[in-house]
């Protein structure tokens, strides 16, 4: 008797060590939540600024350090000159007009450099102090993984720019934030897979709906880059009719057809337009869906305020274009998308469940 109740008390002293080191890992996760989300906004700030080409040089490490001084703001000054968008474009710009945008880009940099070792330093405590999960730590080295990736593709993204075009690929830059919005994505599954859940996990037709629409939600991200890389939302600024219809004309004035799908500017629109109609239809097939099948759960009041979420951000869309895409109501409408994004994940998640916890697993066994 004495034996079980000390046994029992050792397994419930583990169980409440996991689910505090659960809960500190959630928190850090969180917090690198916020930092990749406003990467994103800089990122988008960047963009909307043109700031994106004036650091014409990849230094991972010693690209930490801004310059000092009228010299070395010379020298990134004259290398910024070098390049095609200056001499077509900014021809004649001021070191303080350079400054302006500089910084912008530098920021941008910085917090992605700053997220990394957001990631890394509290990863390697968690690891070797032996509170991170066995799950867990190949889900973080492959986050780790991807946001190596990030930085390879955000120069690859910027090297577009610096020989023969004023601006970046949009290929690359669709690219760069579909990626940063996998990190983000990823990370915020695993953040909801160590919460604590007072609702039993969904049926299984409830848990793939909600993983088809988070992919919904990374296409229309994706078809979103294509509009800013392409400066899209700059023309045909009417709506619900676009260029005078409800489907306009010479949408494939581009030979092969498929290349309109990612070069034309009223194509992409037409399809960003579209395809949002069809995200908010699945939103709400989802919300009828879950809450006819689980009614007043957690998991079918979500479902609810995902619709809610994307209801919101199709005003935001439309305003944004009808007043011809404004920086404010731009960031407004990138910021959005990684809150749908990452509430989508989280409900996602949440009709899983959290991850078995690794005493239930050995108690189990």
């Amino acid at each position: 008797m004495a034996a079980n109740t000390l046994s029992q008390g050792m397994v419930v002293s583990v169980q409440d060590r996991e689910a505090r080191n659960r809960k500190y890992i959630r928190i850090w996760l969180y917090l690198v939540l916020i930092v990749l989300a406003t990467i994103v906004l800089v990122g988008g700030a960047t963009r909307m600024t043109g700031s994106g080409l004036s650091i014409t040089e990849w230094k991972p490490i010693h690209g930490i350090i801004p310059p000092f001084g009228h010299d070395q703001w010379m020298e990134e000054f004259d290398k910024y000159r070098q390049i095609p968008q200056y001499q077509r474009l900014n021809k004649g710009m001021s070191l303080a007009e350079f400054q302006q945008i500089f910084w912008w880009e530098w920021a941008h940099r910085f917090l992605a450099r700053g997220v990394g070792f957001l990631v890394a330093v509290p990863l390697a405590f968690f690891w070797l102090t032996g509170r991170l999960e066995r799950r867990l730590k190949p889900r973080m080295i492959f986050i780790l993984a991807l946001g190596a990736l990030q930085g390879a593709v955000g120069w690859w993204m910027v090297a577009s720019g610096l020989v023969d075009r004023v601006d970046v690929s949009q290929y690359r830059l669709a690219t760069h934030l579909t990626l940063a919005c996998i990190i983000f994505a990823a990370v915020m599954y695993v953040a909801r897979g160590l919460a604590v859940y007072s609702e039993a996990p969904a049926n299984r037709r409830i848990q793939r709906l909600a993983g088809w629409f988070v992919l919904l939600v990374f296409i229309q991200i994706y078809l979103g880059a294509l509009v800013a890389g392409l400066d899209a939302g700059l023309s045909y600024n009417t709506w619900p009719l676009m260029d005078g219809a409800v489907i306009p004309g010479n949408l494939f004035p581009i030979q092969p057809i498929w290349h309109n799908f990612f070069e034309s500017p009223k194509t992409v629109q037409f399809v960003h337009r579209c395809f949002a109609y069809f995200v908010l239809i699945v939103a709400i097939w989802q919300a009828v869906s879950t809450v006819r099948q689980d009614p007043g759960t957690t998991h079918a009041r979500r479902a609810v305020l995902l619709v809610l979420l994307v209801t919101l951000q199709a005003a935001i869309g439309i305003t944004t274009l009808l007043m011809q895409v404004p920086i404010g109501l731009g960031l407004l409408h990138q910021f959005f998308a990684i809150v749908i994004l990452g509430f989508s994940v989280a409900h996602w998640r949440g009709t899983k469940g959290a991850y078995a916890r690794e005493t239930e697993v050995v108690a189990e066994r």
